[in-house]
């Protein structure tokens, strides 16, 4: 089974209703592996696709993006409760696992986000031979 670290918040932000102490929303994140790929799901309901930035460094995927708040039709509508969260976010998994960043996919529909990165064949830590030439003269 590959490793794979996500960056989350404090502990203590987990009774903040979803913010962080710097005021970012954590949207929820499941990361799983099957023997073809490494897939993120993260939900970001009333997220625009044009509103998201998905990239790879090394290992890491990193989606940032902005949650606007959801719009009252009522003018004069006063909440009695507001628990749906909205703002700045961040969310970077780092995969332990040999992945292709290259092919990787990113698709949004009914407000989850599916990041698929495919497997490729770890050849980090295998023994390679590598070939020994020689050179005209002294053997030096």
């Amino acid at each position: 089974m590959a490793r794979i670290f996500m960056e989350r918040r404090d502990f203590d932000d987990f009774f903040r209703a979803g913010y962080s102490e710097t005021g970012e929303i954590h949207p929820p994140v499941d990361v799983f592996e099957t023997p073809a790929s490494v897939v993120i799901v993260i939900d970001l309901p009333g997220v625009a696709a044009d509103s998201l930035e998905v990239s790879a460094v090394a290992a890491t995927v990193i989606v940032s993006g902005v949650k606007q708040p959801a719009i009252c039709a009522h003018r004069e509508a006063a909440f009695h409760l507001a628990e749906r969260t909205f703002g700045r976010f961040t969310c970077r998994v780092r995969c332990d696992v040999a992945v292709d960043t290259g092919r990787a996919q990113a698709t949004l529909v009914a407000g989850e986000l599916h990041i698929v990165l495919p497997r490729i064949d770890d050849r980090r830590g295998a023994a390679r031979a590598i070939p020994v030439t020689t050179r005209g003269g002294g053997g030096a």
